[in-house]
C-alpha cells in the first residue's frame, strides 16, 4: 500500500517538474541539439509536456495505468542513453548533456522501481455443460 502512495506522489512531482521544468532543461542544451540548423525545441517540449499530462492522469490509478508508467520509464531511459552518446560527439555541451542525461535516467529508474506489479489474470473456467 505504501508503494502505491509513494508512486502517486512521485508521478505527480515528476510530471509537475516536466511540465514546469522542461523548457529550461531543453534550452540549456539547445545549441548542441541543432542538427542542420533546425530547432528541436518545440518537439522536445511537446513530447514531455504530453508525457507529463498522461502521467498526471495515471497518478489517479497507477495500477490501471501500469503501461503508461512503464512506457514513460523506458522513454526516459532511452532519452538518457541518446543524450549520453550525444555528449561524446558534442564536447562543448558535454556537461549539460550528462547532467540532463542523469536526470532522465533517474526518473526512468524511479518509475520502474515504483511501478505497480503485474496483477495475475484470472481465467474463466470453460466447463462444458
Amino acid at each position: 500500500m505504501w508503494r502505491k502512495r509513494v508512486l502517486k506522489v512521485v508521478l505527480v512531482v515528476e510530471r509537475l517538474i516536466f511540465v514546469a521544468g522542461i523548457y529550461p532543461l531543453v534550452t540549456s542544451v539547445r545549441d548542441g541539439w541543432r542538427a542542420n540548423k533546425e530547432d528541436p525545441l518545440p518537439m522536445g517540449i511537446s513530447l514531455y509536456v504530453t508525457q507529463g499530462v498522461f502521467l498526471l492522469l495515471a497518478s489517479r490509478d497507477p495500477l490501471a495505468n501500469r503501461g503508461v508508467i512503464t512506457f514513460a520509464a523506458w522513454l526516459n531511459i532511452a532519452h538518457a542513453g541518446i543524450m549520453t552518446v550525444m555528449s561524446i560527439h558534442l564536447p562543448n555541451e558535454r556537461q549539460d548533456l550528462l547532467v540532463a542525461s542523469a536526470v532522465f535516467a533517474a526518473i526512468g529508474v524511479a518509475l520502474i522501481a515504483l511501478a505497480p506489479a503485474k496483477q495475475p489474470v484470472e481465467r474463466a473456467s470453460t466447463v462444458a455443460a
